[in-house]
Order: C-alpha cells, then structure tokens, then sequence
C-alpha cells in the first residue's frame, strides 16, 4: 500500500462568507481587525461573536457605537440532517438586529438562511452559506465590499436606529452616545 492509499479522505468543510460594508469603512478603520479574504478554520464547537470588546469576540470591530458583543453564530446540525447550520442570535440589548427582513431583539435567535443580509446600524453583512462534510470544523471568509450591499443586491432599504441616539458615519470618532459597562469608565 502507498501513503496514498492509507491518507484519510479529505472532507470539504463548510464555509460562511461573509461580505461586509459600512459607510466609513476607509476613513475609520472600522474593519482593521478583520483578515479579509483568507478562510479561517474554526472547530465546530465556538461559538463565534461578533463586537467591539476583544477579549470576548473573535472579529471586533474599532466602532464605540457597536455593543461589546453585537451577535453570536453558532454552527448546528438539524435532526436527521447531514448539512450543519448555523443559527445567528442577537446579542445587544441597545440595537436590534435585521436578518433579511426579520428583526430580532436582544437574545432572540434564528437559523441562519443559506443567503441572507444581516444589518444593525449602518453595517450591512452579505453572507453566503456553502456546504460541506466535515462535522469537526467550519470556515469563515469575509470580504470587503466597496458599495452598499443593499443597492447592490436590491435589498429593501431598512434603517435601524439605535434606542438611544443615532449612528454617524465615522462613529469611532463621535460624540454620540456610546453603549458603556457600569465597570467603564
């Protein structure tokens, strides 16, 4: 027998890609964080949030107007079915979360469609759904769009605005009101 012979088969593994946009994107780096392009393997078991705190969210984004964790995925497997899922749930209590055109409020949570658009404030995520084998391990992919998804895609127009005070094009540097710990000061 030849190595090749007794080498495991490679399983494809399922990948979320996500296309993202914000209006300030260039001018604040509000996705410096992010490695866009390259496919991130991840075990299936992460949860994975995103948000603006670091130490508890796998992507972050540089936006004071971003709650420290916006929103989870989480990857699954329905009964009786081979395909994993994944199931997005809403993690700020401030800003709902828009999934296609569903709003979900803090902690509600739904299976994410293979195609869908997913927005809070001014960010707006494409993200795509691609099948694979593996149980063990999925991947993430993220691309940097340089227009609005939602023209680009014929999404209907759907601003959310925050319970308290509105979103500004470069909020990073803004003196709205930001989202703060009783623990921040």
């Amino acid at each position: 027998m030849t190595s090749f012979e007794d080498a495991d088969t490679e399983e494809t593994i399922t990948c979320l890609q996500m296309t993202v946009y914000h209006p300030g994107q260039l001018q604040c780096g509000i996705f410096q964080s992010i490695r866009f392009f390259n496919r991130e393997k991840l075990p299936s078991s992460e949860v994975v949030k995103f948000g603006r705190n670091s130490n508890i969210c796998h992507y972050t984004f540089q936006d004071k107007q971003v709650s420290r964790v916006q929103f989870s995925l989480q990857l699954f497997k329905k009964f009786n079915s081979s395909v994993l899922s994944f199931e997005i749930k809403n993690m700020s209590k401030k800003t709902n979360l828009i999934v296609d055109s569903r709003e979900l409020g803090y902690l509600n949570k739904m299976d994410l469609p293979y195609r869908c658009m997913v927005r809070f404030g001014e960010y707006q995520f494409l993200m795509e759904k691609e099948d694979g084998e593996s149980l063990e391990f999925f991947e993430t992919q993220f691309i940097l769009s340089p227009r609005s998804l939602l023209q680009e895609n014929n999404w209907p127009p759907h601003r959310p605005v925050p319970e308290y005070g509105t979103y500004s094009l470069c909020s990073s540097q803004s003196s709205s009101p930001a989202e703060m710990d009783e623990n921040e000061s």
